[in-house]
């Protein structure tokens, strides 16, 4: 989680962003030096027996799309009884794992309203339901082949939290005062990551929703400012739990997260530089080789999250439509990010256009209108349901084109499979010169399902995408 004062808007130009992101990386880095832990023997004892049967359609990374559901936004009720009415919507979409934000009590004291302040790790807010509610939640997205991954945020609690009473779990200055992880978060209290009993408490909490609500992984916040060697030993520990495959997906940069056992981590740069080259300057070239780096590096199978938005920029920057030049700025951007690489993450009402910003506190009372903008949601269902059954799309070997420096064009490759994707990343209409991997050929537009006769050149609409099989 980046979060940002609500009373601060951040300004949009993207090295700004950058600066803030990285000053609060290194506020919440200032730690006393770590202990180190072994991390050979998974947490298995006072463990509750299973509840349910464990998902056996766990999608593997490559196949993942997700969703994140800020549960008082995305319904008329605000709760996991109103997200479930939408889980058909969802699955149509062509969503195969949701992400809910955190579903725990919030803390009080010193608190803001940040659901990020987590008063008690193993029950649900009373807002949204009951352990029981949550079950039928898990049990129904199962029934349509989704898989489910809470929030976990592991760098802090809130100040009522009531871990609080042992102070030892907590880092401390040198008068005893619990500190608070940086200057910013004065709403929660930092964890202390050299308590061994306190490691050994929040893996097994950790375990108690995988086995007492059957849920299939998590989303672990702020994962860069919690040490690497706690979570080698919380994700073996999940991953020793009979008969269970485990999502593991870290809000994280740092590449030695999946090492440590996670899936996926987070693709800040890649967000910030497609932005940049819509909000200051477009740069193919850049994006194209941001790809490259980002996958430098990366174990076998594990993939980088890519987004055009989520909580965190909804909230406190602005809408993918603000963003990304309009709609079909924004629909383009998706392409990008959805088609180049990557695991794609959708975010509450993106596929409707949702023209407004959803705060996640518990004082916020926007509401999403799913009657909005059909055409829109239409589109989303074409992208993204031929990602899915496509392998040259999500797994296939990448060739990737500057189009006269104001289109992106991509040569996915699989078993002798092609798809051939163009997306004019520019205001301007244009007549881009095709490389000889893309022209002369015949293609089939999965938007407009038209066959296409492709030449040296094709005419590309302002912000105009073309998904060519």
């Amino acid at each position: 989680m980046i979060r940002i004062s609500q009373n601060i808007k951040a300004v949009l130009a993207g090295q700004t962003i950058k600066f803030l992101l990285i000053s609060i990386v290194i506020l919440g880095s200032c730690k006393e030096e770590r202990v180190k832990f072994d991390t050979k023997h998974p947490i298995t004892d006072d463990e509750p027996e299973q509840y349910g049967i464990p998902f056996g359609n766990v999608p593997e990374t490559s196949d993942i799309l997700m969703y994140e559901i800020n549960l008082q936004a995305f319904s008329a009720e605000g709760n996991i009884v109103g997200a479930q009415k939408r889980l058909d919507s969802l699955k149509n979409l062509g969503v195969n794992v949701i992400w809910l934000m955190p579903i725990y009590p919030i803390g009080e004291e010193k608190g803001v309203g940040s659901p990020y302040a987590v008063k008690d790790y193993k029950s649900v807010n009373a807002r949204f339901g009951d352990l029981d509610i949550l079950r039928e939640f898990v049990t129904e997205a199962h029934n349509r082949d989704m898989a489910v991954i809470l929030d976990w945020v592991a760098n802090h609690t809130s100040w009522d939290n009531d871990w609080i009473q042992t102070r030892s779990w907590y880092t401390q200055d040198a008068s005893g005062n619990i500190l608070t992880p940086n200057e910013s978060w004065t709403d929660v209290a930092d964890l202390n990551f050299n308590n061994e009993a306190m490691r050994k408490e929040m893996i097994k909490a950790m375990k108690y929703w995988v086995l007492e609500a059957n849920i299939d992984g998590y989303r672990c916040d702020y994962a860069d400012g919690v040490p690497l060697d706690f979570w080698k030993q919380a994700i073996d520990t999940l991953r020793n739990i009979p008969e269970r495959d485990i999502i593991m997906f870290a809000e994280g940069s740092d590449k030695n997260l999946l090492n440590s056992g996670f899936d996926m981590i987070f693709g800040w740069n890649f967000y910030f530089n497609l932005l940049e080259s819509f909000e200051v300057s477009l740069d193919i070239n850049s994006i194209i080789s941001t790809n490259s780096s980002d996958y430098q590096g990366i174990p076998q199978g594990d993939h980088i999250v890519r987004w055009i938005t989520n909580h965190d920029q909804n909230a406190w920057e602005t809408t993918p439509e603000a963003a990304f030049n309009g709609q079909e700025g924004a629909l383009a951007a998706y392409v990008v990010t959805s088609y180049m690489g990557g695991v794609p993450l959708m975010y509450n009402g993106q596929e409707v256009g949702c023209p407004i910003q959803l705060g996640f506190f518990s004082s916020s009372t926007e509401k999403i209108n799913w009657n909005i903008n059909p055409g829109i949601l239409s589109q989303y269902k074409k992208i993204n349901n031929f990602r899915n059954n496509s392998e040259a799309v999500k797994t296939g070997s990448l060739q990737s084109f500057n189009l006269n420096d104001k289109a992106l064009g991509m040569l996915k490759t699989k078993n002798g499979d092609e798809v051939a994707v163009l997306v004019n990343l520019s205001s301007e209409q244009f007549t881009a010169s095709l490389p000889v991997e893309i022209s002369n050929k015949t293609w089939t537009n999965i938007i407009s399902l038209e066959q296409i006769e492709t030449t040296e050149t094709i005419k590309l609409a302002p912000y105009e995408y073309m998904i060519l099989d």
